[in-house]
């Protein structure tokens, strides 16, 4: 679930719930289903945010020693 479809579940939820007039939908509780649908935009949302947040972090480590005929090279990835 992207941040678009998250927020579009969000708008859904808001208009089950707070602007239809209750009793549209015949059996259905919508107001309900609204909420439902908001909680899980916001769930998708925060997910979404964390997942496009987290990059692989990478540090590099160079040590070189240089003495005669000799090069010793250190890589540290974190």
């Amino acid at each position: 679930m992207r941040i678009g479809s998250s927020i579009a579940l969000i708008a859904v939820g808001a208009i089950l719930a707070f602007a239809l007039a209750p009793g549209i939908i015949p059996f259905v509780d919508q107001v309900l289903i609204g909420y439902i649908l908001m909680v899980v935009g916001v769930l998708g949302l925060i997910v979404s945010i964390i997942m496009t947040n987290r990059t692989r972090r990478t540090d590099t480590v160079v040590e070189r020693r240089t003495a005669p005929d000799t090069i010793v090279e250190r890589r540290t990835d974190i």
